[in-house]
C-alpha cells in the first residue's frame, strides 16, 4: 500500500507561470493590468449581440500586482511568499492562505499555469 502522506503533493511547492496568451503592463504606480481576449462561441455571441468587448482589462491591486510581477516560472509559491512577506510584512498575513488562494484564482481563470 502506498503511504498517502508521501503521495500527496505540497501545493506551496508548485511553480506558477504566466499564460502566454495573457498580455500585461504596469502603470506609473506599479499596478498591473492584464489583457484577456474573450474567446469561444459564447463570447463571440456576447460580442456580436450584446456589444461585449473582445478584450477584458483586469486591474490588479497592489498585493496582486506584486505577486504577478514576481511570478517568473522559476520560483515556487513558498519563495514568492517570502518576497511578499518582505514587501508587505504583517499586512500579508495570513500569508500562505491568502497567497495560495490568490494563485488558485489566477489559475482557475486561466491567467497562469501551475507546474
Amino acid at each position: 500500500m502506498i503511504d498517502k502522506m508521501k503521495s500527496k503533493e505540497n501545493y506551496l511547492e508548485k511553480i506558477p507561470c504566466h499564460s502566454p496568451r495573457i498580455k500585461w503592463g504596469k502603470d506609473d504606480k506599479g499596478l498591473v493590468t492584464l489583457e484577456m481576449e474573450n474567446r469561444g462561441f459564447a463570447n463571440f455571441l456576447a460580442q456580436k449581440l450584446l456589444k461585449k468587448p473582445r478584450i477584458s482589462f483586469i486591474h490588479l491591486e497592489e498585493f496582486g500586482s506584486f505577486i504577478w510581477t514576481v511570478i517568473d516560472g522559476k520560483q515556487d509559491i513558498i519563495a514568492i511568499g517570502k518576497l511578499v512577506k518582505e514587501k508587505f510584512g504583517d499586512k500579508a498575513e495570513p500569508l500562505y492562505e491568502r497567497l495560495a488562494g490568490y494563485i488558485k484564482t489566477l489559475h482557475t481563470n486561466g491567467f497562469i499555469s501551475i507546474i
